[in-house]
């Protein structure tokens, strides 16, 4: 069957700002959805959930900038012409122009940005933007990049955009230079839904089933936040000020209580990483990079 995707309509495709007021309670349930706080007697990761009585220590972890005015799961819109059923994420960017106040008021602008055909039957892959700003200041807080792929939408015709999806990042030919295993728990994605992303895949165990899992499985974006994590807790010891931008590929899902390895090297002002579920022997991210201030 034809896709009914009309790129030109797609590319030109209005979305409407998004307020988004959150609190210090937010910030630190999101920290709590990605692992930080799983040793109570650590200072640098109290500093996500706890911060003191009056909050005055309080950080935000950096890959909040995820949930921060999210547009939603709009590809299911009857307008986009999109086949929703089939489709995957497969990278997601962040790039931080401040550290993320741990409470505050944002406005998030999205749009589509690109769209590359693969051809008849190979799908399409899309890249969207979005844009959070401070909603008092203006000031601009972090760009948000996710690219899809939509696996029921090649050849559309006229209207892809010129150029290539970005080029992957590629890790070192060398050993790692560090590791950092994080355990996550049974309740995982049940903890980190509550900060927004309510797909039942990630709690519905009939849901789950349905699509071809034993169990709900863990977000990807929460997946993505544990090597965040990693990366705070083994090379910035918990400093988020020094974290400026984040690129991760997914490669496969996460079952909540897996134990996630994340590899790590350090190139100056680089990080690259590599994440795996270690019970499984599976790589989870890949293709990943941490950018240093």
């Amino acid at each position: 069957m034809a896709t009914r995707l009309q790129a030109p309509r797609l590319l030109a495709r209005a979305f409407s700002p998004i307020e988004h007021t959150y609190t210090a309670r937010d910030t630190r349930l999101y920290a709590l959805g990605v692992g930080f706080g799983a040793d109570p007697l650590d200072a640098g990761q109290l500093n996500y959930v706890y911060g003191g009585a009056d909050d005055e220590t309080l950080l935000a972890v950096p890959t909040m900038a995820n949930v921060l005015a999210y547009p939603g799961f709009w590809a299911r819109e009857p307008d986009t012409g999109i086949d929703w059923q089939r489709v995957v994420h497969t990278e997601q960017e962040i790039v931080l122009h401040a550290p993320i106040p741990p409470w505050g008021r944002v406005i998030g602008t999205t749009r589509v940005r690109a769209l590359w055909d693969k051809g008849p039957g190979k799908g399409a892959l899309m890249l969207q933007q979005r844009e959070v700003h401070d909603a008092a200041t203006r000031q601009p807080l972090a760009t948000v990049r996710q690219l899809t792929l939509l696996r029921g939408d090649g050849g559309f015709g006229p209207g892809a955009s010129e150029g290539a999806p970005p080029a992957q990042h590629h890790l070192p030919e060398r050993a790692p230079d560090a590791a950092c295993d994080l355990a996550t728990i049974p309740q995982a994605a049940l903890i980190y839904r509550l900060s927004g992303d309510l797909n039942p895949l990630h709690a519905d165990p009939a849901v789950a089933h349905a699509a071809g899992f034993d169990r709900p499985l863990l977000h990807g974006m929460a997946t993505m936040g544990i090597a965040a994590h990693a990366v705070l807790r083994a090379v910035l010891a918990y400093d988020a000020t020094r974290f400026a931008g984040m690129r991760v590929r997914f490669t496969a899902p996460v079952v909540p209580g897996d134990t996630l390895r994340t590899e790590l090297w350090i190139d100056g002002k680089t990080v690259s990483l590599r994440t795996t579920a270690l019970e499984r022997g599976v790589v989870v991210l890949n293709n990943a990079r941490v950018d240093l201030r």
